[in-house]
């Protein structure tokens, strides 16, 4: 073809004396009649063979500019237009409900719930009840109003809602501009995604110490999404940052009361909350107050206490009955603070020689065992401390509990880490 043809003249060309000089004479001569002719292309002017428009659902179409491409020298773009969810027409309606495809009914497109309350439904109900009471409460989200949970609130607040699109460094950016105008922004992100605004949250948030709340939704394993969007790093890069206070719900009551309480708090604020819905060990609970710093005493042991955070509280409350079965009598400890966590209750734990077990749906280094390590390292007793989390590994796609299992954090793996731990600590 014409590329081709061009290519081999090329070539022939530069053989001769002086070819280099010739070819660049040719292409400048060929570029100045194109500015002439044709409009200024932003791409070729960067240096780049710009190809298309092209008709992404036209197959035959494609392969030809491909097999083009292939035949050009140098850096080379091909522009392909494509609609999302073209031939199904609940998806061409409504693509930004077909961002994530769960399982759906194919003849509306409804999605089958399997858990009808979710921890991203509560999220969104909280904050229609807040932002109905105070006008200052404004909402921030980078292209995904729907999945977490924001729908209704958008439905309602239209211009209290802004959807930034793909761009979690500007959402980051906007709240903090928002908190300086003296409104009170939530931000919105997935944990996977929150790692693209990391310089911002620093900079532009806990740097000025502003009233900004990062919700930090999909926080831990969330299954079948792969292993990019497993949300099990947040706390390691999270914990660094000065003035950021972090906390983490063990069910959805204690979500939307954690929601309540950010309403008054002041700095940055962090709370993150897991995929899904909620365990059924906590389904009616009594308003209580949050001190941060100060963890809830769920249960009392002997031998030692569990100290779980999020999700996680609620594997400990089993896991304590496997391990009454061991002959060891763990107490269960809700780690709601992660950032700054309990120093005066961790001390008085281990003062009085009983073993301290964090569990955490994130990677240990840096995370919520991290934090009570370092808290009792005054202590001398830090041999008395067992981190359980994810290791310096990142997890696959697959269903949460047998990734769980897989990865050392089921209740039968942990009873017996837990067991073996006290067991040669007594030798």
């Amino acid at each position: 073809g014409y590329e081709r043809a061009k290519r081999e003249v090329q070539d022939l060309v530069e053989k001769m004396p002086m070819g280099k000089s010739i070819n660049k004479s040719m292409d400048r001569f060929k570029e100045g009649i194109k500015s002439m002719l044709l409009p200024d292309m932003l791409f070729e002017n960067m240096g780049l063979t710009y190809l298309g428009p092209v008709d992404g659902h036209n197959i035959k179409e494609m392969s030809k500019v491909f097999k083009v491409a292939k035949e050009i020298k140098g850096p080379k773009l091909v522009h392909v237009i494509t609609k999302k969810g073209k031939g199904y027409q609940n998806s061409e309606l409504k693509p930004e409900k077909f961002h994530g495809t769960p399982p759906f009914h194919p003849e509306n497109g409804k999605v089958i719930e399997k858990s009808k309350v979710t921890y991203a439904k509560i999220f969104g109900e909280t904050m229609v009840e807040m932002a109905h009471k105070n006008k200052n409460i404004v909402a921030v989200v980078a292209a995904m109003p729907d999945g977490t949970g924001l729908s209704k609130f958008k439905e309602l607040y239209k211009t209290r809602l802004f959807d930034v699109g793909i761009a979690e460094q500007h959402a980051m950016t906007l709240a903090a501009g928002l908190a300086v105008g003296g409104m009170k922004p939530y931000i919105a992100l997935y944990s996977t995604f929150l790692q693209r605004a990391y310089d911002q949250l620093i900079h532009d948030v806990c740097i000025q110490n502003l009233d900004v709340t990062i919700c930090v939704d999909r926080a831990g394993l969330v299954g079948d999404d792969w292993e990019t969007h497993q949300g099990i790093l947040d706390l390691s890069f999270l914990t660094a940052v000065p003035n950021l206070t972090i906390m983490a719900p063990k069910s959805l009551e204690e979500l939307r009361q954690m929601l309540y309480f950010s309403e008054s708090f002041k700095g940055p604020l962090a709370i993150r909350y897991p995929r899904g819905g909620d365990p059924e060990d906590f389904k009616e609970e009594p308003m209580r107050k949050f001190e941060p710093g100060i963890f809830e005493v769920l249960r009392e042991g002997e031998t030692g206490y569990l100290y779980a955070t999020g999700k996680m509280v609620a594997k400990a409350l089993k896991l304590r009955e496997n391990l009454k079965d061991e002959g060891l009598d763990f107490g269960v400890v809700n780690g709601c603070f992660i950032k700054p966590v309990d120093e005066k209750l961790i001390k008085k734990h281990l003062s009085q020689g009983k073993y301290i077990v964090t569990l955490e749906d994130n990677v240990v280094h840096g995370g919520f065992g991290s934090m009570i390590m370092e808290s009792g390292c005054e202590t001398g007793e830090l041999a008395h401390i067992l981190k359980l989390g994810f290791k310096d590994t990142f997890v696959e796609q697959g269903p949460v509990e047998t990734l769980y299992e897989a990865y050392g954090l089921g209740i039968d793996e942990m009873t017996e880490k837990i067991t073996a731990f006290v067991g040669d600590k007594n030798e």
